[in-house]
């Protein structure tokens, strides 16, 4: 297993329920591929450096895993189609 940070933000005009159940759900993804989840962070809403779809804010998360490279394609592929979020990023961290 590799260890990974994963950041992602999510759009700020739903409600602070849905953001968080969005980041929960994310947080299945990574289990059900038994995914090791090191450290979950809500960062919080923050400005964004750019315009991304006409938003210039959004809520920021981190989650740092261990994880089979399978499970980080799994992850990324489910968050390329889930509409609540801005960006993502998956950064392999070395040891």
């Amino acid at each position: 297993m590799r260890k990974y940070e994963i950041m992602f933000i999510v759009r700020p005009d739903m409600e602070e329920t849905e953001i968080q159940k969005t980041a929960e759900n994310l947080k299945k993804v990574l289990e059900e591929q038994k995914a090791k989840i090191l450290e979950n962070k809500a960062m919080g809403p923050r400005e964004l450096a750019y315009e991304i779809k006409k938003f210039k804010t959004g809520y920021y998360y981190l989650f740092v895993v261990e994880a089979t490279p399978e499970a980080v394609a799994e992850f990324d592929r489910v968050v390329r189609i889930n509409e609540s979020l801005l960006r993502h990023l998956i950064v392999k961290v070395e040891d």
